[in-house]
């Protein structure tokens, strides 16, 4: 029998342990949109990844100005896929918000971008020097209240944040279910920090963005190799000539822990995440391709002399 704290996200919103992340549908300067794909492929990542029983789909206001929201919406309307769509997005309390209150008629703007009567978890996007984390978890619950919101959460909090987030919305009878932060094979933060240990601690679902690591972890980039395009790639040196130097030998790994399963480096370093407790991932996907290759990653699980192997290799990046 599973305890309360080994109850996820996953199982209170009835969902695989993966879904897909949004920021680069309708995000133009940042990801390409509308020169490498288009709304056409969105909307195909989006049926594809149903199909595949990926069903979450996380979004924020931030994306594109509002642009992937509408773009959710627009799909949601036009249905014709698989299964029931869960959707996730977030509210930026930066730059110019001065009052929690602020929230309450963000919620109301994503709610009519998304085109639906309730978000499936709403989360505060990063934290803010401004407002008070009791103020903004107090707009929280009132969402939730007013029958707005099912599920709360946060991102980019630390562990006393967060645990002080959890503690202002259980006063108010609602659970925090999730902290999204950056968390893949290449940055563990999150296992040193405390946010990992004080997620598990509090029964919160640890919400992993960039889990394959911007594509590092694809196998598709390496040394004398082709570069990816998009601004939010290109900025300091994660595609550098060294740094792909560095990461090709966890590269490899991947690439033998795949061949043993029939699976792409990708999918296993999305794998390793999802084996990890309280761990959801959230790749993007701008495509159908990318769309069913995330979903490879579900329905198997690697031995474990291979996650070790992953682990050692893997130690300079804790």
């Amino acid at each position: 029998m599973q305890s309360e704290l080994d109850i996820g996200l996953a199982d209170e919103l009835n969902v695989a342990p993966l879904g897909v992340g949004a920021w680069a549908w309708g995000t133009t300067r940042l990801w390409g949109y509308g020169k490498e794909y288009d709304r056409s492929d969105v909307g195909e990542a989006f049926r594809a990844s149903m199909a595949e029983g990926v069903t979450l789909v996380d979004t924020a206001e931030m994306y594109g100005n509002g642009a992937s929201e509408r773009i959710i919406g627009e799909i949601l309307r036009e249905g014709g896929f698989e299964g029931t769509p869960v959707v996730a997005t977030k509210f930026a309390p930066l730059p110019y918000r001065f009052s929690a209150k602020s929230l309450l008629q963000s919620v109301d703007k994503s709610l009519e971008r998304l085109g639906i009567e309730t978000i499936d978890l709403y989360q505060i996007h990063f934290p803010s020097p401004i407002l008070k984390i009791n103020s903004l978890m107090d707009a929280l619950a009132e969402t939730v209240k007013a029958g707005k919101v099912r599920r709360v959460g946060v991102s980019n909090y630390d562990a006393d944040q967060m645990q002080r987030a959890h503690e202002r919305l259980a006063s108010h009878g609602v659970s925090l279910a999730s902290n999204q932060v950056e968390y893949s094979l290449l940055q563990r933060a999150p296992e040193m920090n405390g946010v990992l240990e004080a997620s598990r601690d509090l029964g919160v679902t640890l919400i992993a963005y960039s889990p394959i690591a911007k594509g590092l972890l694809t196998g598709k980039y390496g040394p004398g190799g082709d570069r990816p395009t998009g601004l939010v790639r290109r900025m300091g040196r994660a595609f550098g000539e060294q740094n792909l130097k560095k990461i090709e030998p966890v590269v490899n790994i991947l690439r033998e822990i795949g061949e043993a399963h029939n699976k792409q480096p990708a999918q296993v370093a999305l794998n390793w995440l999802i084996t990890q407790r309280n761990v959801f991932p959230i790749p993007g996907a701008k495509n159908e391709r990318q769309a069913r290759q995330n979903a490879g990653a579900l329905g198997w699980e690697m031995t474990t002399e291979e996650a070790e192997k992953l682990e050692l290799a893997t130690l300079g990046w804790r």
